[in-house]
């Protein structure tokens, strides 16, 4: 089988199914090898009837006594009922809405099951366990540790471990691109073994083994990529920004707050770096909250001063916008002209001409500074460009950024990256081979810890009340949701309704706005300004503001289905709060059915720090060994495997890249190397 046959050539994969699996990316046998597994469920011991106990997670293999299909007496649904024994037992298996299932198993097959048991009325169930018949094929869905994937609604997990194990063979097809000694010397698996491992391990070790063959690969990429970079820019012309003291002295007085040490810091850091006559390429790395967008600004005023131009990019309109609006307030006062560009807006503070495209040509010729999303980089040559800064960067491509870089006059622009991705220094300088770092530690001096609650769904009323209080005292607040519509298959709350609800039911007499992805811009923009002016007292959102949003006024946030988010993702919410004097809080509200113990701890976790660091840590643990493809490092999507707290495995794919590029600049000694590199310039791990 060839990696690149299509996936509906595989057997059992029609259209519907091939559609399904475009939905997650999935359109080759390439594509199907490279998509791990985030976790796995140890059924590596099958365990005996009379050993079964209520709420356990168990591998039992037996023979189907009886089965049948009959409608249950309260919600007339349908179910599969069966009896299976083995020689210690019987234990009674329940399947929902699935009456199939009666069809392919009989009376006297033997069978493998894996699932979860209950109890009712003191009898010990099998509910809605995974099937495979004894004497098939291997048992991959059963028994051992099962792979679990990300899915789409319309896929099921054990059709895709089916069509992977299908899939399989072709790995013999893939090329080793690791240079030999490099295997040797770090103990690695060779390229087909790690895949077949990381999908169908015998055991947690090969497990692993698969997982520091694949996350080195990526971790090795990334940093080549880093170091081909710096060498790169190690010798191009960059434009020198003179430190204007005297006016950075008044910008930094007219602030109606303290500066941090860490602010300060690393404010000048950067101007220090743009004084110079080389590129200057910097993380500026700060907690939520910790005021990155001012020394952003420190910055992008001196080269406007020095008659140069800056560039600030973010990653979505609502961002881009919401920094356009920091810099008006931050640097209007000292008529810097500064303009807005993104895909449906063309803003400045200065004479605009009517027509889109005249609007669009003089912010592009005369703005000091521009803001935009990824419409900047699309059409336009900045001519007197010195300085790029993107915001969280991870959610631009490398190639992407350069076009940026070098859409100047000339000359080199200096590069500042800013993330609120929550990483340790070392790992931050060993990650971004390319750029030096600058950390704010710290909070703003008059920030309060935010107080975070978990509520369970009885408490709904509670939160409703807390949040009354609030705006009654003359705050605001957010209502996050997970979805934008309602979805009988997730069962999670949606904006939408939420939205008429809290209008009509619970808050009448308040105004209460709502964004979410799906709106056009001119009306997302409203609903922002909106809520930025006070006007709306509530606002009901998706995951649309989890970057970027600053209304100083909010001081509470609820969370619905807290559980259904990640803890960085959690955090970054939060971080919509607490960003004045006020005391404020964030309530996390969980489903009715939300009784894993790993999701409790997980958002206690919340409540109990508060800065990223800790909580990605957290994350890590409650993860632990057997989820060894979780995302922990949200704010890294080119990294689905390795993990960010891997400190020795990025020391050694650093070192390794550093030696590699030290004798082969050009890695012509290194085609393969070289072909995933230039194939792939989106940060995206290429590992076949």
């Amino acid at each position: 089988m060839l990696l690149s046959v299509p996936l509906s050539a595989l057997n059992r994969v029609g259209k519907t199914t091939t559609q399904s699996l475009k939905k997650l990316g999935l359109e080759t046998v390439s594509d199907l090898l490279l998509y791990f597994p985030f976790r796995y469920d140890d059924f590596s011991k099958v365990t005996a009837i009379e050993d079964v106990d209520a709420g356990q997670n168990v591998s039992i293999a037996g023979t189907i006594e009886m089965i049948q299909n009959k409608r249950s007496a309260r919600q007339r649904r349908q179910l599969t009922e069966a009896l299976v024994s083995d020689d210690t037992g019987l234990i009674k298996v329940v399947w929902f809405n699935q009456p199939f299932i009666a069809q392919n198993l009989k009376a006297g097959d033997k069978v493998s099951l894996a699932g979860k048991t209950a109890e009712s009325y003191g009898q010990l169930s099998l509910i809605s366990p995974q099937y495979e018949k004894i004497g098939s094929a291997g048992l991959i869905h059963t028994q051992g540790l099962v792979p679990v994937y990300h899915l789409s609604s319309d896929l099921s997990q054990k059709q895709l471990r089916f069509l992977i194990s299908q899939a399989l063979p072709a790995t013999e097809k893939m090329t080793e691109w690791l240079p030999e000694n490099l295997l040797k010397e770090l103990k690695l698996l060779p390229l087909p073994v790690a895949i077949k491992q990381a999908h169908f391990p015998e055991n947690i070790e090969e497990a692993q083994e698969a997982r520091k063959r694949l996350g080195f690969s990526e971790l090795f990429l990334r940093q080549l990529r880093s170091q081909s970079i710096k060498l790169e820019l190690k010798n191009k012309p960059a434009p020198k920004i003179d430190f204007q003291e005297m006016m950075t002295r008044q910008f930094v007085q007219a602030l109606p707050f303290n500066l941090t040490a860490g602010q300060k810091q690393a404010a000048w850091e950067i101007l220090q770096d743009i004084n110079r006559e080389a590129p200057m390429s910097r993380l500026l790395e700060g907690d939520v909250g910790s005021g990155k967008t001012v020394v952003a600004a420190i910055a992008l005023f001196n080269v406007a001063i020095n008659k140069y131009q800056g560039a600030l990019m973010a990653p979505t309109e609502i961002l881009a916008t919401q920094h356009y609006g920091s810099l008006l307030k931050l640097l209007g006062p000292f008529n810097v002209k500064i303009g807005l560009l993104t895909g449906s807006q063309a803003e400045a503070n200065f004479d605009l001409p009517k027509t889109k495209k005249d609007r669009r040509e003089k912010i592009i010729s005369q703005a000091e500074i521009i803001v935009g999303t990824q419409a900047l980089i699309q059409d336009y040559s900045i001519e007197r460009l010195a300085l790029v800064i993107v915001d969280e960067q991870h959610r631009f491509g490398v190639r992407q950024r350069q076009k940026l870089q070098q859409s100047g006059g000339g000359l080199w622009p200096h590069f500042l990256s800013m993330t609120a991705t929550p990483i340790p220094r070392s790992l931050a300088l060993a990650i971004y081979g390319d750029l030096d770092l600058s950390l704010i530690k710290e909070l703003p001096k008059n920030r309060k810890p935010i107080i975070t609650h978990v509520l369970p769904e009885e408490k709904r009323e509670e939160a409703y009340e807390t949040i009354r209080r609030q705006i009654n005292t003359g705050r605001q607040a957010f209502v996050i949701c997970p979805l934008v519509e309602e979805s009988d298959k997730l069962g999670a709350r949606s904006a939408t309704t939420e939205y008429k609800r809290l209008k009509n039911e619970i808050y009448p007499e308040l105004e209460i706005g709502l964004i979410h992805g799906r709106l056009k811009s001119a009306e997302k923009e409203k609903v922002m300004k909106d809520f930025a002016d006070g006007v709306t007292k509530i606002l009901v959102a998706t995951a649309v503001v989890e970057v970027g949003v600053d209304v100083p006024n909010a001081s509470i946030m609820l969370i619905e289905g807290a559980e259904r988010f990640g803890l960085a993702q959690l955090h970054q919410f939060r971080g919509r709060v607490g960003r004045s004097e006020h005391q404020s809080y964030c309530l996390l509200l969980t489903s009715k059915d939300q009784q894993n113990p790993n999701t409790a701890e997980r958002l206690q976790a919340l409540s109990k720090y508060n800065d990223g660091l800790s909580l990605s840590k957290m994350d890590l643990k409650l993860r632990g060994a057997g989820d060894l493809y979780g995302r922990i490092q949200s704010g890294f999507p080119e990294l689905r495997i390795a993990s960010l707290f891997d400190y020795e495995m990025i020391k050694a794919a650093q070192k390794a890249a550093e030696k590699l590029i030290k004798e082969d600049p050009d890695l012509d000694n290194h085609p393969e190397i070289k072909a995933r590199l230039s194939d792939n310039p989106e940060n995206e791990a290429h590992l076949e």
